[in-house]
């Protein structure tokens, strides 16, 4: 292969994954809007729950990080944050659930 050709796979493979890392942070907020999330989160300020980059802080670097809060979204939870609990949401599928945990572990 010549060095201009893999220049070009390169510089390919690089605006792909920047593409779709947008197509995630697109997707996770939009997600987070229409299933009433940010009616109790924002991304960088607590409002009734935490702030989303105070939970991608708390959970950075824990493998089963996804796994824990995609349970969470599911059946709700207590405790982690203090006294207020975090309802269900049952609007929420389980895909959907991935991928706004995804766009929530991002938040940086």
């Amino acid at each position: 292969m010549t060095e201009i050709r893999m220049k070009r796979l390169l510089i390919c493979a690089l605006l792909g994954a920047m593409a779709s890392g947008s197509a995630l942070a697109d997707a996770g907020l939009d997600l987070a809007k229409s299933k009433n999330c940010m009616a109790c989160h924002a991304v960088a300020n607590k409002v009734v729950g935490p702030a989303y980059k105070d939970v991608a802080a708390k959970y950075a670097g824990q493998k089963d990080a996804e796994d824990k809060l995609v349970a969470k979204v599911m059946k709700g939870g207590s405790g982690t944050w203090g006294a207020i609990p975090m309802p269900a949401n049952p609007q929420v599928s389980e895909a959907e659930a991935h991928t706004l945990v995804k766009w929530v572990l991002s938040q940086k």
